[in-house]
């Protein structure tokens, strides 16, 4: 099975820079969209064989996620069930019958980390959910998670110690998250691979220079490891100022 995860920066505009076509050219069995920043009716899209699952944020032209899948779902769940969380989109869930998929956009602590407690409890209470699925059936974790865990994961850690998405405090959460009995598939594959990352500022022509962060990313159950087959980091794929991500399982 072929898994595409791609912070698409507001569907609409990435739609007018070759969305379906890239779409199509994936020809995957599930493609996760966080940050769509829409509202129902807004967009008319569909692709044939797929049904879409959508989570629009309260608040209009933000956030927001979306799943497309080939795979009629035995259940989809619209956020963690948490009312503190579940009013901005950030949460999609598919039950199957070997697995759980879920797709997230995690929140940004923001400038001057004004909302980093706000994310500590996110991180916490979204932990404690992905730890209730995993003991029912393995859990295929992906989206924007707004860290880069290790110095690796950016271009300029030193620079970017305390800022949102490199603070101790993130990269401790995303270390807990892991030791937890869970994957982070590109580095299962790449565990060195440095210079390749999903995101980068719309300043300074950092993509041009590839400055950029690893904050995207699929998070798997240990115990489904034998069956990864490839973890990949779509960089050539334009449209938005994050890249996609893929993962290759057999489920």
């Amino acid at each position: 099975m072929k898994f595409i995860s791609w912070n698409v920066n507001g569907l609409r505009a990435c739609q007018g820079k070759g969305f379906s076509e890239s779409f199509r050219q994936w020809d995957a069995d599930f493609v996760c969209l966080q940050e769509t920043k829409m509202q129902a009716g807004q967009l008319d899209l569909e692709f044939p064989g797929y049904q879409s699952f959508w989570n629009y944020a309260d608040k209009k032209g933000y956030s927001g996620t979306a799943i497309f899948t080939r795979h009629q779902p035995l259940k989809a769940t619209l956020g963690m069930g948490i009312d503190e969380h579940d009013h901005e989109g950030r949460l999609i869930t598919l039950e199957y019958p070997t697995f759980y998929l879920i797709t997230a956009y995690v929140p940004n602590s923001q400038d001057e980390l004004r909302r980093l407690d706000y994310r500590m409890k996110w991180e916490d209470d979204f932990r404690n959910y992905l730890q209730g699925l995993d003991r029912e059936k393995p859990v295929i974790l992906c989206g924007d998670l707004n860290v880069a865990h290790r110095e690796i994961d950016l271009k300029n850690p030193k620079t970017n110690r305390r800022n949102a998405g490199f603070t101790d405090e993130e990269r401790a959460k995303m270390t807990l998250l892991l030791s937890k009995g869970f994957t982070d598939t590109f580095r299962y594959f790449y565990p060195d691979q440095t210079d390749i990352y999903s995101w980068w500022s719309y300043r300074f022509k950092a993509r041009e220079k590839n400055a950029g962060w690893r904050i995207d990313y699929f998070i798997t159950s240990e115990r489904l490891n034998p069956q990864l087959r490839d973890a990949a980091i779509l960089t050539d794929v334009y449209g938005s100022d994050h890249c996609p991500v893929e993962l290759i399982a057999e489920l």
